[in-house]
């Protein structure tokens, strides 16, 4: 088994190395973030193991909170981001050595949460990009104080356009038939 530092490291590498080239970009923008597939990212069949596409999700979606202005207005504020839901299809592998993008975007808001659309790309034949796997992310924020920050709060602080950022109801649908209870209330684990 792997230590578990290693997310840390990949993080603080991509913070300190690779992320800092990248340019500021508006909040409704994609961010491109560059990743090269590491041996410790290996399952036993010698491609990318399908749980690190989650880590690396992790490190690309900092990456686009920090070159869209996102992570001053969470720093001010003291808000911090977690993860509700996430689903993500595989196309192909990613294979040792194998350099690749991850490309994150802000879709936008529910009543309760921020949906991002994250796609792991190569070039492909004629230097376009491939999708080699496409994820989408339901997060919520919430303040260090305790509490759940409102979506209308997040818009206003942020400077978010919402008639930019359009949520495709597929989206949508998947964040309504996936939400778990809250935890106020009770969510007893009963098999049928």
């Amino acid at each position: 088994m792997l230590p578990p530092m290693h997310m840390l490291f990949r993080t603080l590498w991509h913070q300190w190395f690779v992320g800092r080239r990248g340019p500021r970009i508006g909040f409704g923008d994609v961010s491109r973030s560059r990743f090269r597939v590491w041996p410790t990212d290996l399952d036993i069949l010698r491609h990318m193991n399908n749980g690190k596409y989650l880590s690396i999700m992790d490190v690309a979606r900092f990456d686009l909170i920090r070159r869209n202005g996102s992570w001053d207005v969470f720093e001010r504020e003291g808000w911090y981001a977690v993860v509700v839901g996430q689903t993500i299809s595989y196309r192909r592998s990613l294979n040792p050595w194998v350099r690749f993008w991850v490309e994150s975007r802000i879709l936008g808001f529910d009543e309760q949460a921020v949906y991002i659309e994250q796609r792991f790309v190569r070039p492909d034949a004629r230097r376009r990009s491939e999708v080699y796997a496409r994820a989408v992310v339901r997060g919520r924020i919430l303040r260090r104080s305790g509490g759940t920050v409102p979506v209308a709060e997040i818009i206003e602080k942020s400077g978010a356009d919402p008639d930019r950022l359009r949520v495709p109801e597929e989206i949508l649908e998947w964040g309504r038939a996936t939400r778990l209870p809250s935890t106020r209330d009770d969510a007893t684990s009963v098999w049928g």
